[in-house]
């Protein structure tokens, strides 16, 4: 019996040789090509992969695929990162782009993603059509389908996706006056498919971790505190770099680190480019935000005269909203960010570049310009912590926060709770929590933010407390 393939909330992902397997690529791709032939005269689709093992083969079974169905390819060679094909979606027209990855999960996984024309995520109505198409088996010879064959016939190109993706870098950014400096600036790609970009834009940066790996040393490559001991170890005991950056596997997500390898998180991140985009190069549009980000982005965009619009965690809820209102900033809590000027998807590069053009051009240290933030909205700390529990608990637990059980946490009592998407107990305007199911494994997410990190740490433990007795 053919395995069943869903997608998730950004792609479908799957062990590699259990359930990511050629047979299971070609059955999607297959799926991707009805659908594009079914909505669209003379389709055409962009396609490249990530550094995970055996991505050449997987990427060039969905080209056999689309090839066999008279699509028109333009495929990368060598690995890409997920806002190169968003970008190349976006530049050459194509109807989809489709980026073999998965993202910042364990070096086991591989994943399947689908970009719209517009350079973002395509609308989960769409997703959801094509994956009501996936066959049981793919049911055309595309093992017979020569590639070289196809691109001498015109049906299939081979673009530089990096040099274009670099080139876009060099237009948008003073890249002059971040070398000009004097900044000292690191970067830890995470064995990523970013690795590359920064050599050629910002070569005397220090580079961690950019080099071919896919077993990523055994590390999921997601920029969080915890998988960036490495980098942090670094930064203290250099004592002389000013910023760090790290992306994940795919390099749509920014890990942010200041001189004293102290981890920045996506919060003051998003709070940071508002301030810089607003008062420093006087943009303005909607900001907007998912569930989990902190409510301090209200009081900045109150601060701005900027309209604030909360939406579900996933960011293809962001990028419906990019796509057709004038949206200056949208970001999640997970270090998924985009920005006005560039395509409506999340970029780990770009964002970190804005920051490091933040403090070549006001020639303040990254804690400076924090503190300017913290002028508006008030110092906070805020983190999370993923427990891992049996189903049956977490069931138990949301279905608590449901009937509207918890009143307390500890010594904290809740007085507002918010439902858009999970359970966001209010203590006051400085504190809450959150707690929120994971979707595809027994893990309860809970977020905190407070005045300090000890309080946060505090609200976190007794939170854990009060649900897990």
């Amino acid at each position: 019996m053919a395995t069943k393939i869903k997608f998730g909330t950004d792609g479908w992902r799957a062990i590699i040789a259990e359930d990511f397997t050629v047979d299971n690529v070609s059955r999607v791709a297959f799926a991707t090509g009805e659908w594009l032939k079914k909505n669209y005269e003379k389709p055409s689709v962009v396609v490249g992969h990530d550094c995970r093992f055996a991505g050449e083969l997987f990427m060039e079974t969905a080209v056999k695929v689309f090839l066999s169905q008279g699509i028109h390819v333009r495929m990368s060679r060598g690995f890409v990162s997920t806002p190169m094909i968003s970008l190349a979606a976006n530049q050459f027209g194509c109807e989809i782009g489709v980026i073999l990855t998965a993202s910042h999960n364990p070096p086991s996984y591989n994943g399947f993603k689908l970009k719209a024309y517009f350079g973002g995520p395509l609308a989960p109505w769409h997703v959801q059509e094509v994956e009501d198409m996936i066959p049981d088996n793919c049911p055309i010879n595309y093992s017979a389908v020569s590639i070289e064959g196809a691109i001498a016939a015109g049906q299939c190109e081979v673009i530089d996706l990096e040099t274009r993706y670099v080139e876009h870098l060099e237009k948008n950014f003073d890249i002059t006056a971040i070398k000009n400096s004097g900044l000292k600036l690191a970067y830890d790609a995470m064995y990523g498919a970013g690795q590359n970009v920064l050599k050629r834009v910002l070569p005397e940066t220090t580079f961690l971790h950019c080099d071919y790996n896919p077993s990523f040393m055994g590390q999921a490559p997601e920029p969080i505190a915890k998988n960036l001991k490495e980098l942090e170890q670094f930064l203290k005991e250099k004592g002389n770099i000013d910023c760090a950056l790290a992306t994940d596997g795919d390099a749509d997500r920014i890990g942010l680190y200041n001189g004293k390898g102290e981890f920045i998180d996506s919060h003051h991140i998003i709070l940071l480019l508002i301030h810089y985009l607003c008062k420093y190069k006087k943009m303005t549009g909607k900001v907007v935000i998912a569930f989990s980000v902190t409510p301090r982005v209200e009081k900045m965009c109150a601060h701005y005269g900027l309209e604030v619009q909360t939406t579900k965690i996933g960011f293809k809820e962001i990028a419906s909203i990019m796509v057709d209102e004038d949206v200056l900033i949208g970001g999640e809590e997970s270090g998924g960010i985009a920005v006005k000027g560039h395509i409506p998807e999340r970029d780990g590069i770009w964002m970190g570049m804005i920051i490091w053009e933040f403090m070549a051009k006001s020639g303040k240290t990254l804690d400076e310009l924090i503190e300017e933030v913290y002028e508006i909205v008030g110092e906070f700390k805020f983190e999370r912590n993923d427990l891992h529990i049996t189903e049956e608990l977490k069931q138990r637990i949301i279905a608590n926060c449901k009937g509207d059980q918890y009143k307390k946490f500890g010594s904290y009592t809740v007085s507002d709770l918010k439902t858009i998407d999970g359970f966001k107990y209010f203590f006051d305007d400085q504190r809450w929590v959150m707690i929120r199911p994971s979707g595809t494994e027994p893990v309860l997410r809970t977020y905190a933010e407070a005045p300090t990190l000890e309080e946060v740490r505090e609200i976190l433990k007794e939170t854990e407390e009060t649900i897990c007795q």
